[in-house]
């Protein structure tokens, strides 16, 4: 089952746990601003505020899918990092432009993180083609895209079993 880590309580965050709360998968709605949820939730989702979301990217399963969609470039360049710490996420996605990718994609580097492994961020995230910007829109282009790595994924296994 998919283990979601979702990373920012704005907008988009918003629309994506209305999505995924109607798939099956666990999904991990991190944000440090508690006003920000909603009083109600779908099940499979788990409210987590925290001041101290780089303890969640450690401690969340391997094979998780990690979406980083925060309020603050810092914030959301300290979770890359420490995502791309980590060798056994299955995607890590991050909301943004070409020119937010490039920026961070240098900066990882000089903090030590091989080039080769920069195509294990996807940033922009959403299936392409989809270049309406409201946030339903995005919810469901970056929920086609989990689903697609999923399937990709499981597709592998049963190949490899």
């Amino acid at each position: 089952m998919m283990h979601v880590v979702l990373f920012g309580a704005g907008h988009v965050g918003h629309a994506l746990v209305k999505v995924l709360g109607t798939l099956p998968c666990v999904v991990q709605w991190v944000d440090a601003r508690d006003e920000l949820f909603p009083d109600e939730v779908p099940a499979n989702v788990q409210i987590e505020p925290t001041d101290l979301p780089d303890a969640i990217v450690d401690e969340a399963p391997p094979g998780a899918y990690f979406l980083v969609m925060t309020h603050d470039h810092s914030l959301d360049f300290s979770l890359a990092q420490r995502i791309m710490r980590r060798n056994d996420f299955t995607y890590f996605g991050m909301i943004g432009s070409k020119t937010k990718r490039v920026k961070f994609e240098r900066r990882l580097m000089d903090r030590g993180v091989a080039e080769e492994r920069l195509t294990e961020m996807t940033c922009p995230i959403g299936v392409e083609g989809i270049v309406d910007k409201a946030p339903p829109s995005i919810a469901l282009a970056v929920t086609a895209q989990l689903l697609r790595v999923q399937c990709t994924v499981e597709g592998a296994a049963r190949v490899t079993a």
